[in-house]
């Protein structure tokens, strides 16, 4: 998994005034937990655009100048109207221990069930996983080339002995069903003409056209 580098300044006042006075200056409190002690630092906002407006899962390399520790992202406050960064927590990592990390979901390819009239369904943009740093995947990217209308792709195809998948193998993570002007069809025949459509289907379905809210997952 690819680390990102925060370069920043360790604070030793961490009261209302000083932290007002650090975000008027264009810079981001932020707090290390999982070590010895709470670790607070802060860095330039600009620092955070590669970790916070991704799709991507990363690691953080946070590097205070003297010393530099592993952590991964914890929790992000934002401004309510400005969306501007107000404070972000982290959690320190070390090689040997595992950690758990949301897993963003790509899906690659086009489906022939959805050329045919289906619904693609992407049911979990993310998944939960369980791994020592070292081992976390950037992406789980899933090929849907294969799907026809009633076939779904579940956890269990997805598992892999470098970590362990946070849910039921079972779960669904992506399907596509059956729309009222589907046709089912039972050879591998690309129908003529309907290349460019399905493409479209697919994106506006991955943008989340099709795709239920998933109960407040980020």
């Amino acid at each position: 998994m690819k680390s990102i580098t925060i370069k920043g300044s360790e604070r030793e006042s961490v009261g209302k005034k000083a932290t007002k006075a650090l975000r008027n200056a264009g810079m981001v409190p932020c707090v290390v937990y999982g070590g010895e002690k709470p670790l607070h630092f802060s860095a330039p906002e600009l620092s955070f655009r590669d970790l916070v407006y991704t799709g991507a899962a990363h690691t953080v390399k946070v590097d205070l100048g003297e010393g530099k520790l592993n952590a991964i992202m914890q929790d992000i406050q934002f401004h309510p109207v400005t969306d501007k960064i107000l404070h972000i927590d982290f959690y320190q990592i070390f090689d040997d221990k595992e950690i758990t990390m949301n897993i963003p979901v790509r899906l690659v390819g086009n489906s022939p069930g959805v050329r045919n009239g289906g619904r693609l369904l992407f049911r979990k943009r993310k998944l939960a996983i369980k791994a020592l740093p070292d081992k976390l995947p950037d992406f789980f990217d899933i090929d849907i080339s294969k799907l026809k209308i009633g076939d779904n792709i579940t956890v269990e195809s997805l598992l892999n002995d470098d970590f362990a998948i946070l849910h039921p193998d079972s779960q669904v993570v992506v399907q596509v069903k059956t729309a009222r002007a589907a046709v089912v069809v039972e050879d591998d025949e690309d129908e003529e003409g309907v290349e460019g459509e399905e493409g479209a289907t697919t994106e506006a379905a991955a943008e989340g056209g099709d795709a239920p809210a998933e109960g407040g997952e980020n």
